[in-house]
Order: structure tokens, then sequence, then C-alpha cells
């Protein structure tokens, strides 16, 4: 948010108090005669030049409208002087016309009390002038609370009173030019006066009113401008500290106001509402009600009297007089043209309580009911749902990743399918992701920023810019842009305001795929107020966002917001620079973060980059990168560069920075900053971080529930991310305990679990999961509760590791679930699976707590891998024929993919799991092998039979295509070889045939493509 800072003595503030503060009432004299000449003389001027000055040059000059139309000799006609006096007459009609405009403006805002008025287009000190003229007739026909939303409105129907307000959206105008300045000291003068009436009667009432414990009343005032009142700023002109809101929300929370709603959100506050404030409330009017109030009306008495009925102070309490307290007026901003430097600061749309499923609140806020604690698990991930969501995707993919390059052949030695299990802190921050995650809530995001910058583009269109977005608890989309933009295409609707765009829940659900490039990734979770999530833009911030507090807390909440651009779901490319810190977060994403040592890397780096983005635009005409992410090369340039420097630089280096960073919104570059005090040059919007996790930014109306990924748990997602990869050594957390080979006692390249496949092993309960779900050993449980007894069987086979109670109920109550639910549950799938007969029940739990099935309930998937394992590095590598026999015992389980027939709506969590890239990849393995073993004794048609069998299950593997070519091949008959080339270039589609693929084709049959252009 851009300071202002000023030297008039009348604004200053104490050290400690915050800047850009109401200013403080001070003693104003009483009007004097002077007054009264002075508004009859603005009354004259005023009638000069609004009636006087158009009936003078009607007389004189006449009308400036044409009599007819003119014709085309005037063209023609010579050029005289009474040419010249004709266009200075229009000249002077049109500024007539623009000074009655602004006099319109002026009076409508003033009687309005809506305190700024709107700006006439080119009016600049034609406006001043009119203002100042209608000030001073005005004050001295009304008090000055009169001009300001006071006692004389109080009582009056506001057009706005049905409109929910917000919290605060005040613009506050930087040093521009000489009449904004004498405009803002004009309004400073009406907030002093103000002020002062508040003193007098405080004064006049004895002190009594003021006394603590007196029972005091404030009106929510209408909106001023773009600016709407919030319980926040309530607190800081009358008690002191905004933070103090919440007890302004306690004592009125769910009493009847006098629209008949009820106030359930702190955030959701409307005009015309009547708040009861703390008893050591100052400032403002405060009026005793009724005997000593004559400015206020009876409806309003009437209606502050029903209202005090409602609370604990009709109960008894022995309160004192009850009161009105009116606002101090706050300094006016003068009329501004829109400028990304003035930006408007974030406000909390107003949102319901609860919360809805895929909007990042259905884990945070029902996992607390669902468990009662968090059983161990890292309380910042599992409140954290867009964060965790990315961090999972991107960890599935980089273990499929993993497991393609080791099927391949890319990591020499590695072969195997399983990627490592995790342990100690590295799998609390596992199953902490997969709780906490929303992939649901990312997908709605995305799509829905896409569609808008879909919708924008077909209409010519350009993006606005947006400061900030809110996703609320019941599944909107609120974008804060930095000026108004229009209307919004549809489904998109106009917000609380014109800087406002929302979208409902239903309305992004339509949405589909848009081929579009992501139009705001610079978007990053902060933190949570009221239920709802704010995402900053970095890279829209006209300046620097900076960020105090401990270096402790400072450190998490860059962790947070580097983890989440590198890995979220809403972006496409960018660049995520790190100053001072994170060098171990490079293996997230190691395509967008690099990190540098210190500030003179950082200078030197950005301002080479700053030049040439400035060229870039200018060269192809843009005046931003968003107007260049619409045009034709929207998906190679204008990607976003956003840094993250931990450390507070030097005096130098901040200005240095600050003069860096002038341009960098329009340049699409982000600027994060840490910093140990508060003052830091350049600085936009100004933040905390508190040692109880909240997140500060008083000038900006917020205090979050800040979003941070401590040290440890950092450290702990990382080792999940290098264990990941087989190319990379031991991640920094190997140490916990965990084998990348395996873990500790088993083979290196074993299964998780090795099942006894002799006939010793037999299986006491025994579950088909490739292709349709059956179960053998058990009697079917009650219908009602059969498909979720049997998905908790089927997640818990797919984790013989151990599965925690809450990763258990996240996936099978997404939306959440009690307690008592979930644990009634787990008895009767205890009850379901029994016990072995030496007494131990099936369903145990380990020494962590999380839940594990004993070695007698044993799956086809389990059975499957344990053949393959045998076959290939147990009892079938010296033994030909146990290999055969076991390889084909193996590819026999494999009945389609994995859980067929499970009923639509469930199983969700597979989306979390890799095990649809697993099994294909085990089937083609299996394939190979027994292949391999028949084609070494020149049985073609067996491994056909095998590959065609393995091709049903994993039909993309490319290498089941070779060596069902080669076999084919050695069979020597052309014509079918030609028909599996037809059959193979068929599948391929209009990707047409892989490269290798295309090569083997040449070796083993020249003139395939003849064959395939006859059959076509």
């Amino acid at each position: 948010m851009p300071r202002r800072r000023t030297t008039s003595s009348s604004s200053s503030t104490a050290p400690s108090a915050p800047r850009n503060r109401t200013p403080q009432p001070v003693r104003v004299r009483r009007r004097s005669f002077g007054d009264f000449v002075k508004a009859f003389l603005a009354f004259v001027v005023l009638a000069g030049l609004v009636v006087g000055v158009p009936l003078a040059l009607a007389v004189t000059a006449g009308w400036p409208f044409p009599g007819g139309a003119p014709s085309l000799d005037w063209l023609q006609r010579e050029i005289t002087v009474q040419t010249f006096l004709h266009i200075l007459t229009v000249i002077v009609w049109l500024a007539w016309a623009q000074f009655t405009a602004c006099v319109l403006v002026e009076v409508k805002a003033a009687l309005s009390g809506v305190g700024v008025p709107g700006r006439v287009p080119g009016s600049g000190p034609s406006q001043l002038l009119a203002r100042q003229l209608v000030a001073a007739l005005l004050l001295v026909g009304a008090t000055a609370a009169s001009l300001t939303p006071g006692l004389s409105q109080l009582g009056q129907s506001l057009e706005g009173n049905q409109r929910p307000s917000v919290a605060a959206a005040q613009q506050t105008p930087g040093i521009f030019a000489q009449q904004q300045e004498q405009a803002a000291a004009t309004a400073n003068a009406l907030a002093e006066q103000a002020g002062q009436a508040g003193q007098d009667a405080a004064r006049a009432d004895g002190g009594s009113s003021a006394a603590h414990g007196d029972t005091k009343y404030y009106r929510i005032q209408p909106p001023e401008g773009r600016h709407h009142d919030s319980l926040w700023e309530v607190a800081e002109r009358h008690l002191g500290d905004g933070r103090r809101y919440k007890e302004i929300f306690e004592l009125n929370k769910d009493r009847v106001q006098p629209d008949g709603s009820r106030l359930s959100e702190a955030s959701l506050i409307r005009p015309g509402w009547i708040m009861e404030m703390p008893g050591d409330a100052r400032g403002g009017e405060l009026v005793e009600l009724p005997d000593e109030a004559p400015n206020v009306s009876e409806q309003v008495q009437q209606q502050i009297g029903d209202y005090a009925r409602t609370g604990d102070h009709a109960q008894g309490s022995g309160g004192g007089d009850a009161q009105v307290s009116l606002p101090e007026q706050r300094p006016a901003p003068a009329p501004t043209p829109a400028n990304p430097a003035n930006p408007v600061t974030p406000v909390t749309p107003a949102t319901p309580a609860t919360p809805v499923p895929g909007t990042g609140q259905e884990h945070a806020t029902p996992a607390a009911g669902q468990a009662g604690d968090s059983f161990g698990l890292p309380e910042a991930l599992l409140a954290s749902p867009l964060l965790a969501a990315g961090l999972l995707g991107a960890l599935g993919r980089r273990r499929r990743q993993a497991m393609w390059q080791s099927a391949l052949g890319a990591v020499g030695g590695r072969r195997g399918m399983e990627p490592p299990t995790p342990t100690g802190d590295a799998q609390d921050v596992q199953d902490a992701l997969l709780v906490g995650a929303d992939p649901e809530g990312v997908r709605l995001l995305d799509r829905s920023l896409r569609g808008l910058a879909a919708s924008l583009t077909a209409e010519s269109r350009p993006l606005p810019v947006v400061y900030a977005a809110w996703m609320s608890g019941n599944g909107d989309l609120h974008l804060q842009l930095a000026q108004p933009a229009g209307k919004p295409p549809a489904p998109w609707q106009q917000g609380q305001d014109q800087t406002f765009w929302m979208l409902a829940r239903a309305g992004a659900e339509g949405y589909e795929e848009a081929e579009t490039a992501a139009p705001y990734p610079g978007l990053v979770s902060l933190g949570t107020m009221d239920d709802s999530r704010l995402l900053l833009n970095l890279e829209a911030v006209p300046g620097i966002v900076s960020l105090g507090g401990t270096e402790a807390d400072r450190a998490a909440v860059f962790a947070s917001v580097a983890a989440e651009l590198a890995t979220n779901g809403w972006s496409d490319r960018m660049t995520i620079t790190l100053v001072g810190f994170g060098d171990d977060l490079t293996p997230l994403a190691p395509n967008r973060i690099r990190h540098l040592d210190g500030f003179e890397d950082l200078f030197e780096t950005m301002s080479a980059e700053t030049r040439q983005r400035r060229g870039a635009l200018g060269a192809a005409g843009h005046d931003s990168v968003l107007t260049g992410r619409t045009g034709p090369a929207q998906h190679t340039r204008w990607a976003p560069h956003l840094v993250l420097l931990a450390a507070q630089p030097s005096d130098d280096d901040a200005l240095r920075l600050a003069e860096l960073a002038a341009d960098a919104g329009r340049l699409g570059i982000g600027y994060l900053v840490g910093t140990e005090g508060t003052d830091l040059p350049g600085a936009a919007w100004e933040m905390e971080i508190t040692g109880e996790g909240r997140l500060l930014a008083p000038l900006l109306g917020l205090e979050l529930d800040a979003q941070m990924l401590p040290t440890a748990q950092r450290r702990a997602v990382v080792e999940l991310f290098t264990d990941a990869d087989p190319s990379s050594g031991p991640g920094p957390g190997s140490g916990s305990g965990s084998d990348p080979e395996g873990g500790p006692g088993r083979p290196p390249n074993a299964p998780p679990f090795l099942v006894d496949i002799s006939e010793q092993g037999r299986p006491a309960v025994y579950a088909r999961l490739v292709g349709s779900y059956e179960i053998i050993g058990l009697d079917t449980p009650d219908g009602e509760r059969s498909a979720l007894l049997h998905e908790a069987l089927a997640l818990l086979l797919l984790h013989r590791e151990g599965v925690h109670p809450r990763v258990l109920s996240s996936a099978l109550w997404p939306r959440g679930v009690t307690a008592d639910v979930r644990d009634a549950l787990l008895e009767r799938l205890r009850a379901w699976l029994g016990s072995d007969p030496d007494g131990t029940p099936r369903l145990g739990t380990d020494a962590t707590g999380r839940l594990t099935l004993a070695k007698s309930v044993v799956s086809d998937l389990d059975v499957l891998r344990s053949l393959y394992y045998e076959a290939t590095q147990g009892r079938g590598v010296g033994s030909r024929q146990v290999r055969g026999r076991l390889l084909t015992d193996a590819l026999v389980l494999v009945r389609g993919p994995l859980l067929a027939d499970r009923p639509e709506g469930r199983y969700r969590w597979l989306t979390h799991e890799i095990v649809d890239a697993q099994l294909p990849l085990l089937v083609a393995d299996t394939g190979l092998a027994l292949s391999e073993f028949h084609l070494e004794k020149n049985r073609a048609e067996k491994a056909i039979e095998a590959l065609t069998a393995a091709l049903r299950t994993a039909p993309a593997d490319e290498r089941l295509w070779h060596e069902l070519l080669r076999a084919t091949h050695t069979t020597g008959d052309p014509g079918r070889l030609r028909a599996l080339a037809a059959d193979l270039v068929a599948r391929s589609g209009v990707r047409g045939v892989p490269p290798r693929t295309e090569a083997l084709l040449d070796e083993l049959l020249p003139t395939w493509r003849e064959g395939v252009s006859a059959a076509g």
C-alpha cells in the first residue's frame, strides 16, 4: 500500500501508532461573522458562474447549438476574426458545462454524506474550486457532522443498507499535485471539526458519558466512495487497537439488527447496523440517549433502545447510560487518475461460515471435527489445502517420472516400481498432505482464471490488474482489481463494488478446460481470515511487499510462499529466485527455483531482466505483461519472475531495490522482502508475522491466520521429493531411517509386502483388486455399510505400511466427519475382518498409531508383486522352470484395471495414488520377462500370447509393442507383421508413430509405409 507522508502537525501521531491513522480531533473555533461573509461570497460566485455565465453568453454570443445541419461549403469560407470568436465561445460553453457538472457532483456528495465525490474527467482545478465553494456555502447552513455520516443520518434509510459491508478498502492517495494536497487539507479540516464537536459534546455531558463501564453504541456508516466501514477500523478509532474488533464482534454476535438480520461473521456488517461498544470506547461524538440527544431521530432512539434489550445489558448487568459513538471523519482521498501506484487495499468479501468441499475448507475445518486433535500430524500442512494439493501433485508426478525412468533403464541397475516408503517426519508430512490437500479447489481456481482470460480475449478486452483473490468458505471466488474494469464477462458478476469481480461456485463448475495461458500465476496463499483464504498476486504489486517479524517466523512464511509458487496448479511457467535462503527447496521444482547467495548477485540479475522486459514490452506494443498474455505469444512469453529475499537489505541496497521495483508490477516481477523493522523504502504493502502465527497488515485491514511451512516440515517435504528421484542421493532427512532401496530388513528393490506364495502361505482373507473387486474369506457385510467397509479395506490393502486414522477418515469422508462416526466404522471394520486363530486381530495399530493389516489379509496385487519379485530376483533366478511358472502365474492374475467396477463418486483418494502407473508397469515388465523366457526356446507364439495379454492392461507401453514386433518378425510371416504395423499406426492416431517405433519398423519391415497407405 503506498505510504503517504505529511508534515502537518494536525495529523501527527504517536511514534508507536501506524501511519495514515485518522487525524486526532483538535480545537476549532466556532463560526464567526467572517464565515458568513465567505458563505455569502461563495453563493454569489456560484450563482454568477453557474447561472450568470450562460445567460451572458446566450445574450451576447447566442446558444452554442447550430440552427440547422451544416453544409460542406463552410470548409471553403475565409477564416476571419469572427471565426475565432465563435471558437472561443464554444470553448467557454464547454468550460461552463464542466464546472457546472463539478458543482452538481460536489453538492450531491456533500448532501448524501457518501464522503468521496466522483471525479469529473479532465476537471482538475475546476472541481477543486467547486468543492471549496460548495463547502464554504454548506458549512454555514449545517453542522460539520451533517456533511459526514453522523447524527443527522442515523435515522435515514440508506440504499446500501441491504448490501454486505466488508473489511477496509480505503484508497490512500500518494503525493501528486498541489490541488490534491489542498483537497486533502480541506478534508482534514472537516475531520477536525467533527472530532471537536465530539469533544464539546463529551464536555457538555460532564464527563459521565465517557466513564469506563458506560454502554456505548456505534452505528455502521455507509460506504465512502469505495471505502467500507469495518469492525477493524471501528476498533482502531474507538479502542485504540484494530485487533480488538473481536471484542465488538462478541458483544454483538447473533443479536437482531434493525433490518432483522444478525451479525454472524466479523467481516459481514451492513450500513445502519448498531454495534454495542466496550466500556472504554473513546473518540467521535458520544451522545447520551435519550434525554440529551436532540440531533438523533426518534426512529434511531427506538432502534437503539430495542437493540439494547437484546444483549447482556438487558439482563441487569448494571451498565451506564446508553451512548452513540460517531466516527471521526477520515481524510477523503483527492480525485486521482486510475494508477497502479495507488492500489486499493485488499478487502475481505462477505463469506458464510459453512465450509463446502472443494474450497480448501473441507479439509482444514472439518478435520478438527474428524479427530478432535491432529494425531501428531503437522498442523501447518493440514490447514494449507492449496499448498498441500500442489505438493502432493508434484510429488506424484516426480514418482511417476522416476518409475518410467527406471522401467526404461534410464537409471542403471534400479528397476523397482515401488517408491521408497517414507518414515519418521517424512511419513507424517506425507499423511498431512493426503489429509489437507484440496485438488478440487485447485482445479476450480485454475479453470475459473483461465476461463476468465478466454472470455476477455473473445471480447478483445485486456486482463484487469488483480491485486488479490479470496476463496470463500462456500466456494465463491472474489477477485480484487486494482481499478474498475467495467462489467465482467458471464458467468462472473460484479462484487460489492466496481473493484471486485465474483464467480459463484456453480459458475466455476461450468467451465471447461480452456486453451489459454494462466492469467495470474503469481497468486499465492498468505492465510485465512473469517473462513476465507487470501491469495496475494505478488507480480501485480506496484513495488515491494515487506514482511516483518522474527527470523524463524519469516522463514516459515517464505518457505510456504516458495513451495506453493513452485508447485501450484494454476500457473504455467515462472521463475522463483530465492536469495539468502531456501537452497534446499530446489528439488521441489528444479525448472522453476533458482538460488542466489547475496544482494549483489540479485541486483545484477534483476537489473538486466528489468531492462530486457521493458524493451520486449515496448517492441511488442504492450503496456504490461497482462496484455501480452492474451496475445498470440501467450504460451511462450511474459512468465512472472518472483523474488523472495529473506534477509533485510542494507539501507543503500534497499534504496537500489526500491528503484528497481518501481516498475515491477507492469513487468510481471514481484518482490517479497524480509525486514526486521517496519520502514522499508519502496514497500507498497507492509506485513508482519507474529509469534502466534498471525499475519498482520493494519494499513490493509488484514489479520490472517498465516500459512507457514516451519523448518522441520520443510525438510521433511524436501526429503519426500529427493527420495522419489532415483538419480539423486539420500535426502536431507534420510537420517530419520528411510531407505531408498526398500527400507530396513528388505532386499533391494523388494516390494513393501512380500507374500508367502507357497501352499502353506494360503491367506485367511483374499481380496481381488486387479479387475473387479471381490473378497474371499469374509461374509458380506451389512448392505448399507458395505461400500464404506470395502473402500476402507481397499485403502489399507494398497498401503501395507500403515494408514493414519486421519488419512482414512479424509479419504472416506472428504467433506469431514466427526470422531464418533469414524471410530464406529473402525470398530465395524475390526469386527468384519475378525481375528487370526491365535487371537490376533486382523486390523491392528502400529507404534505410530497407524492402522495395519495382518499378514493373513492379502490382495492379488500383493501376490502379483511377490510373484514377479521371486521370478526375477528370488528363486526364479537360479531355476528356469521356476521362473517360467512364476511369471505365468503372475500374468494370469491380471484381470483388468485396478478396482474396475468401483462405484461412481467413491474411491476419489485414488487420484492421489500412483498405483495407476505402478500396475501397468508391473504388468508390462511381467509380460516382457515371460516373452523373453519363451523366446529363449524360440517359442514365438507363446511370447506373442504373453505380450498380447500384457498389452490389455498396459496398451500405451512402447516396450511391449517393440517386443511384439520382434516376436512377430521371428514367425517369418510378412503379412502378419504388416497387419500388426497397420494396427499400431491406427492406435497412434494423430500423434503418429513414435520415432523409436518407426525406426524399428524400418528395420523389420522396410515396406511398412506402403502397406499402411494401401490399407488406408
